[in-house]
């Protein structure tokens, strides 16, 4: 994928012949989401939809983001990824703290969950590939950072989770929980064949307020008044804020899976995961990572 200065030259997405894209016109409707014209009308209003939802509501979907062209090579891309992701069902709680931790009689963390979906890291997802370069891509980047009113972002320096594609095969689900960053931005690459629903309970908690009562309600299915359903189909872009959000993705059905493109940035530069967090989504550690342990920055005092 080119850099910005790149796309005064369009190629027509409808007829381009390269196996893979060059320019940002050719991966994304930039007619719809003007990403090297962040001063135009259309994308000033794209914004400001983007940031009134994810104050409201703490996410918003931009519909059709990919370009139509290119819908199929994401999905195929993406699918040709998922045998390489690292498989482990285990069971964890929303915190994703150890599920034998001491906690007190009716402490929502003491409900078990058994977690199926797995990831392919990003150092076993290749450069030239779709969401590679659009993750890489520094008007992307600087398109997310204005929806999140940022003054810039950085891609996590971490060589595994920076950039995942998440998948959920049948009979598996990514159960309850809440996201380590503060914002999310994902694409659904693929639909399950049923089930595999995106469901939140949007700022069911604050930095000062874990709200353990409505997270228990929800954990215990008394909470339907807070959970919001949200439909989404290939090549949608969703940007989430889930430190707050409990949020999962309901059990996969049918005989296809669900895969999902997670794009992990920061505030600051240098973010690598823990030690410990990173085998149990990966299955492995990377001397980075053990390089970093100890020296992380907290934003917050909550639980996880």
């Amino acid at each position: 994928m080119s850099t910005v200065n790149s796309l005064s030259t369009a190629h027509d997405p409808a007829t381009a012949t390269t196996a893979h894209p060059t320019t940002l016109d050719e991966v994304v409707d930039t007619g719809r989401y003007p990403l090297a014209d962040p001063d135009s009308p259309e994308a000033q209003a794209v914004v400001s939809r983007a940031r009134h939802e994810l104050d409201t509501l703490g996410c918003t979907v931009l519909p059709d983001f990919i370009h139509p062209a290119r819908r199929a090579l994401l999905r195929t891309e993406c699918a040709d990824l998922a045998p390489r992701a690292h498989f482990d069902v285990e069971s964890v709680n929303v915190y994703n703290i150890a599920v034998d931790r001491t906690l007190p009689p009716g402490h929502p963390g003491r409900t078990v969950f058994e977690r199926g979906n797995a990831f392919v890291a990003r150092d076993r997802i290749p450069a030239d590939a779709l969401i590679s370069r659009l993750y890489a891509h520094p008007a992307f980047q600087r398109f997310v950072a204005r929806c999140f009113r940022l003054p810039r972002l950085y891609e996590l320096a971490d060589p595994y989770s920076a950039l995942v594609l998440n998948v959920v095969e049948p009979g598996k689900e990514h159960p309850w929980h809440f996201d380590t960053n503060e914002f999310t931005v994902s694409m659904l690459t693929q639909e399950a064949g049923a089930g595999g629903d995106f469901e939140y309970c949007p700022n069911i908690r604050s930095a000062q307020d874990e709200h353990f009562d409505d997270v228990r309600d929800v954990l215990a299915g008394r909470g339907e008044r807070l959970i919001h359903r949200l439909p989404l189909r290939p090549g949608d872009l969703q940007l989430f804020k889930g430190r707050y959000s409990l949020h999962r993705v309901s059990p996969v059905r049918g005989a296809t899976a669900r895969h999902s493109a997670i794009f992990a940035y920061s505030e600051r530069p240098g973010v690598i995961g823990s030690v410990a967090r990173t085998r149990q989504l990966f299955g492995r550690v990377d001397p980075a990572h053990l390089a970093a342990e100890g020296h992380a920055i907290r934003g917050d005092q909550l639980l996880d």
